[in-house]
């Protein structure tokens, strides 16, 4: 995965939840699902496949630690490149809506 460029919608959505705080595995799946409006569902081996990603990249880390309710638990957490690349990624978007917006791309298309 390269640093530059679009990031994809699931890596996206992961960092920005991680933007607000550190969160495990089905944490994360669960504020996804609450927040997304994209309708992004995410599968436990997706999920870990793609956490992979981004520890491999940098733009997150986990640390594994003992909890209340769980003996064993690895929590993730953004790193500053990570939330670098999720504040370029947030402008790259804006930029695109306002492209958008200035074409009337989002009107209907029988009231032109």
């Amino acid at each position: 995965m390269a640093d530059a460029g679009p990031l994809k919608p699931l890596h996206f959505s992961i960092l920005l939840v991680l933007a607000e705080r550190e969160d495990y595995g089905y944490g994360i799946v669960r504020r996804i699902a609450q927040t997304d409006a994209g309708g992004i569902t995410i599968a436990p081996s997706n999920l870990y496949h793609v956490l992979d990603q981004l520890i491999d990249t940098g733009w997150i880390k986990a640390s594994t630690r003992m909890d209340e309710d769980a003996p064993r638990r690895s929590y993730f957490r953004i790193t500053p490149k990570g939330l670098r690349a999720t504040r370029a990624e947030t402008r790259r978007l804006e930029a695109l809506l306002a492209r958008a917006e200035r074409l009337d791309a989002l009107k209907e298309s029988g009231s032109r």
